[in-house]
Order: structure tokens, then C-alpha cells, then sequence
């Protein structure tokens, strides 16, 4: 007998975060969110993001994924798991008429991570501070700490499918969700 699927239970795994993270802000635990947003400082509620990664070596993606959370709903009444991948929500920086591969600002952000061999928090950050501002939904967050667990591995190509979701044409889209496209 085969033990679980170790993508599997890291899919599991942020789901949890993600539930956990939704919870800190439908419950109003603005303590908690605040403490997750304070980047530098070791808390008890950064420390329990952590704690959620099964693989040890996952624990610092677990713990910057939750204070991105935390940035994205800072003030916010209601959560969101968000949907969609980092770069197809990059799509949605910018002002009306003008968003992600037309925003010149979005498509420097993106092309500065999916360039990177390491992950860059600071865009990262960047990317969600500006979908905050936009008032626009963040990526999934279950899907974001997936996507960076993976992002060295070269077989998943999360750089390059960020950059396909961020630059592929709208109608195009359009034409693959009315297939039963799985987008």
C-alpha cells in the first residue's frame, strides 16, 4: 500500500491555511492578522501558518503566503480565497480600460517575478498591494502556496504558466471557459 500523494497533501495543507486564514477574518482576530502582517517580528500567529505545512522545508512559503493574507485583508470585513493563479490575477492590475498586459506598471511587476530563479516576496507583496488598491479579488491563496511550494521545480513551470494566464489574449479566454475549458 502507497502512502498519500505528496501533492495531494500539500494541496490539503493550504487548503487548511486558507480555511484557518478566512476564519482569522470572519472571526475578526485583527490582533492576529496584524501580528501576521508585521514581516520581520516571529510571532505565535506566524508561527501557526507555519505549523501547517506537513513538509518542514514548505514552512517558510506557508508563513509569507499568510502575511500576504494578511496585507491583502488588512481593514477587510470579508474574506476571500480568491481564484485564479498569480498571474491571471495580475491580469486584473490596473484602472478600467487599462489592466494587466495593457498596464505598463502590472506587466514590469509580472515579468520581475516569473524572471527570478527565487521567489520574490517583495513583488509578491507588490502584486497584492496593488490588486488591494484595484479593489480587485487576490489569487487563490490555496493556489499561491501550491504554486511557490513548486516553484523550483522545473517540471511544474509555475513561472511560465503565470506568465502564459498574465499575457493570454481575453478573447481567447473567453473561448476556452465556453469549452468546459478548466479555467
Amino acid at each position: 500500500m502507497t502512502g498519500p500523494n505528496p501533492q495531494e497533501v500539500k494541496e490539503s495543507d493550504a487548503a487548511r491555511l486558507t480555511t484557518w486564514l478566512m476564519a482569522l477574518v470572519h472571526n475578526r482576530q485583527y490582533g492576529d492578522l496584524a501580528q501576521l502582517r508585521r514581516a520581520t517580528a516571529g510571532s505565535s500567529t506566524k508561527y501557526r501558518a507555519g505549523w501547517f505545512a506537513t513538509d518542514q522545508a514548505e514552512r517558510d512559503v506557508f508563513e509569507q503566503v499568510a502575511f500576504l493574507f494578511a496585507v491583502y485583508h488588512r481593514g477587510v470585513q470579508k474574506p476571500t480565497p480568491g481564484y485564479d493563479s498569480f498571474g491571471a490575477a495580475a491580469r486584473r492590475i490596473g484602472r478600467p480600460g487599462a489592466r494587466g498586459p495593457a498596464d505598463p506598471g502590472a506587466s514590469r511587476l509580472l515579468d520581475r517575478i516569473v524572471s527570478d530563479r527565487r521567489i520574490s516576496w517583495r513583488h509578491l507583496q507588490h502584486g497584492i498591494a496593488r490588486l488591494r488598491a484595484c479593489e480587485q479579488q487576490p489569487p487563490s491563496w490555496a493556489g499561491l502556496v501550491t504554486d511557490l511550494g513548486r516553484w523550483n521545480d522545473r517540471k511544474a513551470r509555475v513561472a511560465d504558466r503565470w506568465a502564459v494566464d498574465f499575457h493570454e489574449p481575453q478573447d481567447l479566454r473567453r473561448t476556452v471557459r465556453q469549452k468546459g475549458g478548466s479555467k
